[in-house]
């Protein structure tokens, strides 16, 4: 996921003399992370587990920690968040006898490392730990695993869900108005300049059947293409780059799941070294729908090495409502695959 702050300027607003952006044609980007943290501290702090259950008292007490970035851009009235969170609480046990009778006094703490837009539709994964690791010890920490977990899991997707609606950014769509007419110039201005920028891009991006979107993209690496095909088709490159599990069968016909299985599909034609057709489809997507990716690979001169991208067949809404998957998934493209490979492979340009 690219930086805050670190987006492509030309598509991102700059400081207008009236402050105006006009008919949000422009990405509006807000930093998010203090409010995550606030809003965070307040689901997950003071929280009772479990109050007397099996002479067992557990309770969360509050946030120590929100590390990472959070995000909002918004164009032409459309939010597209972004978020990756890692996230500490503490928290603290006792058991008592049946007199009531205080048998044990524990602390601990609760990590959840990975809160992103990405896994959105996914609950994060949970890990708690107790100071004490004796008999009673274990018997609070699995009590806090069975009751906690739901109880936090609950509470991240309302911050989830919060960050789909826009964030801190909410009140400002809500109250946005339209540009009245005597500001019709500068709304031409406005229009003209994003159409100059968007001719620039290197993607196009468009519609193909109703209800569907379509991506393009082309990204340049320092490498001969056969490797490059390599490291698209084989599973334990793709462990390394993503950080996440993967299989990938190399014949056609064959499965694939990445991303910890968030997206699985199919070979449909392959071609070694220069062509990947595959079938896609993402957990979160409505049920039924499967998008077709092909991916171009040919060498202009040796060492450098040209990937053409096209994705079809993606769904304008996934099964939450969420009318920015043609967003996320060309992002998810781009700083999740096309910018980690670079990175970690040093194919550079």
């Amino acid at each position: 996921m690219a930086k805050y702050g670190e987006g492509d300027k030309r598509w991102i607003v700059e400081e207008r003399p009236d402050g105006a952006n006009v008919h949000n044609w422009h990405w509006a980007e807000t930093n998010c992370l203090e409010w995550s943290r606030n809003l965070l501290s307040k689901l997950l702090s003071n929280l009772v587990i479990l109050d007397g259950e099996g002479n067992l008292f557990i309770k969360i007490k509050k946030l120590e920690k929100v590390d990472g970035e959070a995000y909002v851009n918004v164009r032409k009235g459309k939010i597209i968040p972004g978020y990756e969170l890692n996230v500490s609480l503490s928290w603290e046990g006792e058991a008592k006898d049946s007199d009531g009778k205080s048998l044990l006094k524990v602390d601990g703490s609760v990590e959840i490392p990975y809160i992103s837009d990405e896994n959105a539709d996914e609950d994060p994964e949970i890990k708690v730990t107790v100071k004490d690791e004796g008999s009673i010890g274990k018997t609070l920490k699995e009590a806090m695993v069975a009751k906690g977990k739901p109880v936090i899991e609950e509470k991240v997707r309302v911050y989830v869900q919060s960050m789909a609606k826009g964030g801190p950014a909410k009140d400002e769509l809500e109250t946005k108005r339209v540009a009245p007419k005597g500001q019709s110039t500068a709304v031409k201005e406005e229009v003209a300049s994003a159409k100059i920028a968007a001719g620039q891009k290197k993607e196009v991006k468009k519609e193909s059947k109703k209800g569907f979107k379509t991506i393009n993209l082309t990204e340049k690496f320092s490498c001969r293409a056969r490797d490059m095909y390599e490291i698209l088709m084989d599973e334990n490159r793709w462990k390394g780059f993503t950080q996440s599990n993967a299989r990938i069968s190399k014949e056609v016909g064959g499965e694939f799941s990445i991303f910890d299985g968030s997206v699985t599909g199919t070979n449909v034609e392959l071609q070694d070294g220069k062509l990947i057709v595959q079938k896609w489809r993402f957990g979160s997507w409505p049920d039924g729908i499967v998008s077709t990716v092909r991916l171009t690979l040919y060498e202009p001169e040796p060492g450098l090495t040209v990937v053409k991208l096209l994705h079809t067949d993606i769904p304008e809404e996934d099964r939450y409502g969420n009318a920015t998957v043609a967003e996320n998934t060309e992002r998810g493209w781009r700083d999740l695959i096309f910018h980690k490979i670079r990175a970690v492979f040093g194919f550079g340009i």
